[in-house]
């Protein structure tokens, strides 16, 4: 079998490294994009340059934006009272899509994790306590994983954080709509129950 040419042997390897993209999905979208039209390849250089260029992280709340403040810590209409606390940016995505929140949110930029060199002083915690002395946040609802590393973050934040007059919540987490009990694990069924709420007529 031929050796593909060096070029594209590069391109490969550095599509590889990207998120979600194995080595044969490298090779496939790299083999793509060496007999696409040049304007074409030429326009998505330009797009990934653009975007890396452009977009920042929120001063305030840790998002992915053009312009900083972002839309969302802006936006008036946005209760300032009430904060959401999320691993990364894209979580503010997938909690927007909902449609059901209507504060604000903070970004810690990941999660504690001794084994993983991560420690409370590398997440953006200082400037969730520096947004909370200004007396504007009455409640913190914790957004996390549900694996230990989620959960030590989560302790850790409610009793660094804990003071008079502000409420610290957790997401429940339960079963995925469309699904059975069968399909639910111990952990989900367990949570699921923990997290239920009176039902009303």
């Amino acid at each position: 079998m031929a050796a593909l040419p060096e070029p594209i042997s590069s391109l490969i390897g550095a599509l590889s490294k990207l998120p979600g993209i194995g080595p044969r999905s490298a090779e496939r979208i790299a083999l793509h994009l060496v007999q696409a039209d040049p304007g074409a390849a030429r326009q998505l250089a330009d797009a990934i340059v653009h975007a890396r260029e452009q977009v920042r992280f929120c001063e305030v709340c840790g998002a992915l934006t053009e312009q900083s403040p972002c839309g969302i810590c802006a936006d008036p209409r946005r209760d300032a009272a009430l904060v959401c606390v999320v691993e990364r940016p894209v979580d503010i995505l997938s909690l927007e899509k909902s449609g059901t929140f209507h504060g604000q949110y903070h970004v810690l930029g990941g999660r504690i994790s001794p084994l993983g060199g991560v420690e409370p002083g590398d997440l953006r915690i200082a400037e969730l306590e520096r947004r909370l002395a200004q007396g504007v946040i009455k409640e913190i609802v914790l957004a996390l994983g549900t694996d230990v590393e989620g959960d030590a973050t989560g302790f850790y934040l409610a009793k660094q954080l804990a003071r008079q007059g502000l409420k610290i919540t957790r997401i429940a987490y339960g079963l995925p709509a469309g699904t059975g009990l069968e399909f639910a694990d111990e952990l989900t069924l367990s949570r699921a129950l923990e997290g239920r709420r009176e039902m009303t007529s």
